[in-house]
């Protein structure tokens, strides 16, 4: 199937790749369907791009590589919607605010995707821990003689 994307132009995709989010991502309900795409210029960041709406796409990254205390406890409901049944059929990524200059992005650890990664079921979870907020900075002086 052919896809009209954000960032990648027009692209092949795999119905077995598609993400499958139920009731849609805050702000955005009636957007069901993406998939996930690698950012080719730099392998820890990927895009969320909605097969629905060409315009709907967002930068991913996995939050355990900027911050290695983060941490969340999935819910009785979520682990139910998702039909997780088992913690190594879990992965975590976070939706990236990116500025320019691009070491001054942020990383809204508050409402992690959550994904099954053997039904494609994900779910934008919403926590309410006092700990994260929805703009960390993810580059700090030691992260970016690592990362950059």
């Amino acid at each position: 199937m052919k896809l009209q994307t954000k960032y990648h132009g027009e692209i092949e995709i795999k119905k077995d790749d598609i993400l499958t989010f139920t009731n849609g991502l805050p702000g955005f309900p009636d957007e069901r369907e993406f998939i996930l795409l690698p950012l080719q210029e730099n392998q820890l960041f990927s895009i969320l791009q909605s097969l629905q709406t060409k315009e709907v796409a967002f930068v991913l990254t996995s939050p355990f590589e900027f911050f290695s205390e983060y941490e969340i406890q999935l819910d009785s409901q979520t682990l139910e919607q998702l039909e997780i049944k088992n913690d190594k059929d879990v992965t975590v990524m976070v939706i990236l605010t990116v500025h320019d200059p691009f070491n001054q992005t942020t990383a809204n650890l508050q409402a992690p995707i959550v994904t099954n990664i053997k039904n494609r079921q994900s779910k934008q979870l919403i926590l309410n821990d006092s700990r994260y907020k929805t703009k960390h900075p993810i580059f700090t002086l030691q992260t970016e003689n690592v990362k950059g």
